[in-house]
């Protein structure tokens, strides 16, 4: 097991409720643009990338969903040093900005039938584009949630930014149910999936607002003074192992969420499932993901994060194979939804106290940039591929369960990496701390 980390009992920035708002809601607008490519994976891929088969242009497709995790470890760095040198909130804000002006590139650029192959290089540079804004968003929002939080709330505040993926989700499969279901699939086709991606570019005009006002919750470095800390600040960490682990941890949730955020498109295409129950799909996975994340974290903080990350991992360890079967076998939106659910409340059940886990694990001074890299390189090489994998392997094998068999694998992984992780919270390391105030006293 891993050494336990030192423990931070530095006071919370006051930060109003507002301003945590305000990052809660640029977080989701920000995840928002990102993701909602994936629900229209397909119209995507017939109007960028034209193919001999339906199959061919949403391979295409989602190899241009996956280009944009090739620049988020580079946001995470370049964005998540910027956020530990000049403050949390700039970081957000030019973060923001760039997400913005990416997703209008690829809703306005024209179809590979008017411009050629223009379309389809504007569409890989929009992507390159949202992806460093995206790497460069996770570390500093997180931090900055964190940070605002004292420190038995921690998990609750820092949840709040899983929590935000989650209402991003919803929202875009609220915004892609309507539009699907009041537009025929031509007009879906032509123009219903760039109303979609318009939506998302208020994160333009939101970025530069909340801008100015927004405090921050990185102190200047002379200030910042450690009250105390845990005895494992005297032994050497090892970094080096503590980074594999998150990598690990956060490369099976992430693939988890990005086997859910493609159901859409999966019970669409191989399931041959009516568009507007399909959308419904993100609608119920969002709403899962936005109440158990919440959950997560504020358990949590009373029991530690370990138990709350380790048994609702067991148990979709358990439950993944025999759901898709079943979705498989009877094909229908309940059984869709249902699935759908089921994987959601498990996986963020225990990914949101994983976040947690790894945001504590990391040092102040050093937590935006460490924690978006981390999160960038799982995300970058497993959250870029999923949905390509899962795809060739359905066309490769002809079996319509190859999403689970990854899955399974990945959960069995991440299970791993969670039971070898340290414990973080401080409702488990503040008593053995008081007791070595107390003999320190004493001698």
């Amino acid at each position: 097991m891993l050494d336990e980390p030192a423990l931070e009992f530095l006071p919370p920035i006051p930060i109003a409720k507002r301003h945590l708002f305000s990052a809660v809601v640029g977080n989701a607008l920000e995840f928002y643009d990102f993701i909602t490519y994936t629900f229209f994976a397909a119209q995507i891929g017939q109007s960028f990338f034209p193919s001999h088969t339906p199959l061919g242009s949403l391979l295409l497709s989602l190899a241009t969903f996956g280009v944009g995790f090739a620049t988020r470890p580079i946001g995470s760095i370049v964005i998540g040093a910027y956020a530990d040198r000049a403050g949390r909130a700039p970081a957000m804000v030019l973060s923001f900005v760039l997400m913005g002006i990416g997703i209008l590139v690829l809703a306005l650029t024209p179809s590979y039938a008017v411009i050629g192959i223009a379309a389809p290089i504007f569409v890989v540079l929009a992507r390159l584009v949202q992806g460093f804004a995206l790497g460069g968003q996770v570390g500093p929002s997180t931090a900055y949630l964190l940070e605002a939080a004292a420190p038995r709330s921690r998990g609750f505040y820092t949840t709040l930014q899983y929590a935000s993926q989650g209402l991003a989700s919803m929202t875009g499969g609220i915004v892609g149910f309507v539009i699907s279901t009041n537009l025929d699939a031509a007009s879906l086709q032509q123009w219903g999936w760039r109303v979609a991606m318009i939506l998302g570019a208020f994160i333009l005009p939101f970025g530069l607002l909340i801008g100015k006002s927004m405090p921050d919750t990185l102190e200047p470095a002379p200030s910042r003074k450690t009250l105390a800390t845990a005895p494992a600040t005297s032994k050497s960490k090892d970094y080096i192992g503590v980074f594999v682990n998150c990598v690990a941890m956060l490369a099976s949730a992430t693939i988890c969420t990005y086997v859910i955020n493609y159901m859409t498109t999966y019970a669409g295409v191989f399931l041959h499932m009516h568009a507007n129950i399909t959308f419904a799909a993100p609608i119920v996975s969002g709403a899962c993901i936005l109440l158990f994340s919440l959950l997560s974290g504020t358990m949590s903080d009373r029991f530690g994060r370990k138990p709350v990350m380790i048994w609702p991992r067991v148990l979709l360890l358990v439950v993944i194979y025999p759901g898709f079967v079943l979705l498989e076998h009877n094909r229908d939106g309940f059984t869709l939804l249902a699935v759908t659910a089921v994987i959601s409340i498990l996986s963020t059940w225990s990914a949101a106290a994983s976040l947690v886990n790894i945001a504590e694990s990391m040092p102040k001074e050093m937590r935006s940039g460490s924690l978006g890299t981390v999160y960038a390189v799982a995300i970058a090489v497993f959250g870029g591929t999923t949905q390509y994998v899962v795809t060739w392997l359905i066309g490769a094998t002809g079996n319509v369960l190859a999403p689970a068999w990854y899955l399974t694998a990945a959960t069995f992984v991440g299970l791993v990496a969670m039971i070898v992780a340290a414990e973080t919270a401080p409702v488990k390391l503040e008593k053995p701390l008081a007791q070595l105030s107390a003999t320190q006293a004493i001698f």
